[in-house]
């Protein structure tokens, strides 16, 4: 029984003495909630496809809008994970632009006579900062168009949506809206929905994606969950994670995930995996837990294990764990450790956030756990809560 599995199987009343109720069976769940999405995807695909084509996705003869990914804290790293596929796939401008920036300097932003399309995800539907952000635009810039994807039907920004022509709102199902402080399968499901956007010219070919997903998730979750126990038995400091790509979203991602559930009392950094050099190699030290996000090309794996291999070679880490997309990469020698499916999933790199997330995710409870936290509501003092609160609004 992986160690994932054996929270689960705890009696309830243990469970939730120990703060435990919600993460251990969100994280969990992640796999098979995948479809689920899907299926709403496809509720929704003819319409969304009619939305995308009247903001501009249908005349060959302009460019394409300029697009914009939206959210805060794990919402604002779901546009992070998503930017390379949708760029790819759509052929356009994406950037993942945080709700907390647009908030302040909306206009700094913003291109006069530049068409835009802004997709907005949020757990709650609920965060200050995004509901302020989608009523100032559609009041002060009536020609964007706006995409709201959240995982609360009755929150604001849905109920926003459905007032206002130049906006589509989109609810995930119930069961995806984490009940805990930190978002796990709310992040997961809220990427393969955008996924699922970004293939809508080609649903057949992720709707074979989502199988791959499906399965590689499955067949990662306990050997990820026992790796992430073991090591939550050392007496690491610091966690650094790295990526390359949408693999650098899951890195921002898991850095958060980790802060939040031991309630910094783990610090963590994220990084590309060339920007480590840059500087911040300087915070790496003995206390140090190096995860690296391994890509399954070659040409950007190699560039990876040459960075694996100089910290490795300089002795700057305690442990280095690379988590890999297949376990056929050689990779001996640059970690400790790999990680992975132990398939070949042949998904691409800029699809495998929903799989990777899962190692961070696990990470952060299982240090939460060495902590004495509760991993349900890991900030004992307050500092931070499952909705952002006491935000003033200013005209």
């Amino acid at each position: 029984m992986d160690a994932l599995t054996t929270l689960l199987d705890l009696p309830e009343e243990e469970r939730a003495g120990r703060g435990l109720l919600h993460t251990s069976a969100e994280i969990a769940q992640q796999p098979r909630t995948w479809d689920s999405t899907l299926r709403v995807f496809q509720k929704h695909s003819s319409a969304l496809a009619e939305f995308l084509r009247g903001s501009g996705f249908d005349n060959a003869s302009f460019p394409r809008p300029i697009v914009f990914l939206i959210g805060a804290g794990s919402s604002d790293y779901v546009g992070r994970c998503l930017a390379p596929l949708l760029r790819r796939l759509w052929r356009c401008e994406v950037i993942a632009v945080p709700s907390t920036s647009l908030l302040i300097h909306a206009e700094d932003w913003l291109i006069p006579g530049q068409r835009y399309l802004w997709i907005s995800f949020s757990r709650s539907g609920d965060s200050p900062e995004g509901v302020a952000v989608l009523e100032n635009a559609l009041r002060r810039h009536p020609d964007v168009r706006h995409i709201i994807i959240s995982c609360n039907a009755q929150g604001q920004m849905i109920r926003c949506a459905t007032r206002n022509p130049q906006a589509f709102g989109v609810a995930l199902d119930d069961f995806v809206n984490d009940r805990s402080l930190a978002m796990t399968s709310s992040f997961s499901n809220m990427v393969v929905f955008g996924q699922c956007m970004a293939y809508i010219g080609d649903s057949t070919r992720y709707e074979t994606i989502i199988r791959q997903l499906i399965e590689a998730g499955d067949a990662f979750l306990p050997a990820a969950a026992d790796a992430a126990a073991k090591l939550a038995e050392e007496p690491y400091q610091r966690v650094c994670f790295i990526g390359t790509g949408a693999l650098e979203g899951v890195a921002v991602e898991s850095g958060l995930k980790v802060l939040e559930l031991t309630a910094g009392r783990v610090l963590t950094m994220a990084e590309s995996v060339m920007g480590l050099r840059h500087g911040p190699m300087a915070a790496l030290d003995q206390s140090t837990l190096l995860v690296a996000f391994v890509s399954s090309g070659d040409r950007v794996a190699r560039y990876e294990r040459d960075l694996l291999q100089e910290v490795m070679r300089k002795k700057l880490v305690k442990t280095q764990i690379a988590v890999c997309g297949s376990s056929k990469l050689a990779l001996d020698g640059v970690a400790e450790r790999h990680i992975s499916p132990g398939i070949q999933t042949a998904v691409p790199d800029d699809c495998r956030p929903p799989v990777d997330i899962l190692f961070g995710q696990l990470l952060g409870l299982f240090f939460s756990l060495r902590c004495k936290l509760m991993p349900d509501r890991p900030s004992p003092g307050g500092a931070i809560s499952r909705v952002v609160q006491d935000v003033n609004i200013y005209a």
